[in-house]
């Protein structure tokens, strides 16, 4: 499974990273942070940009390939396992990192759940939101990318991250949908 984290100028960049993914790509949780009115419009955009489909989460979906699932604004987002299935869960905790929904929050839930088997990406942004999530993704198994400085509006979130020792790989933006699902083709499948 995939975990995208971003903010600010992480609009465009998830736009053009999801867009490089094919119909039937891996199960992809994404945070962006962004007011609760944007997300699902934000979502209905890239719907009809990516050849995956691209919904708000809602809460409870099965996670299932060929579907990104993006949090909404008021809401952390993370996965859960309800029996032998992982669905999307929907939490109205306080923010961290002063902001709901936060990609630590997200990204420590692939931790937990999927340990191993999941696939982080986190982009452009300001602040260090997401990187000691990314850290324990990496400490789980899990293999870890970020943004390259030269191709972030702002590299706080990706430079964090790295410099905690959460990445395993610095790519830039134009590179980053095809070194993520190359790891996908070569490690999980």
């Amino acid at each position: 499974m995939l975990f995208v984290g971003a903010s600010t100028g992480g609009t465009e960049a998830i736009k053009l990273f999801l867009q490089g993914f094919p119909a039937e790509c891996p199960p992809t949780l994404v945070v962006q942070h962004m007011p609760e009115s944007f997300t699902a419009s934000f979502a209905r955009r890239l719907d009809g940009l990516c050849k995956a489909r691209v919904l708000e989460a809602q809460g409870g979906e099965r996670v299932e390939a060929g579907t990104i699932y993006i949090a909404p604004g008021h809401s952390h987002l993370q996965i859960r396992r309800s029996g032998g299935v992982l669905q999307t869960e929907l939490l109205q905790s306080p923010p961290v990192n002063r902001h709901r929904p936060s990609v630590d929050v997200l990204f420590d839930s692939a931790a937990q759940v999927v340990g191993k088997h999941a696939v982080g990406v986190i982009l452009t942004g300001m602040g260090k939101d997401g990187a000691q999530g990314m850290l324990r993704m990496r400490q789980a198994g899990g293999y870890t990318f970020g943004q390259d400085e030269a191709s972030c509006v702002v590299y706080g979130m990706p430079r964090e991250a790295a410099l905690i020792g959460g990445v395993d790989e610095v790519v830039r933006l134009d590179e980053m949908a095809r070194r993520v699902l190359g790891v996908f083709g070569r490690v999980l499948v």
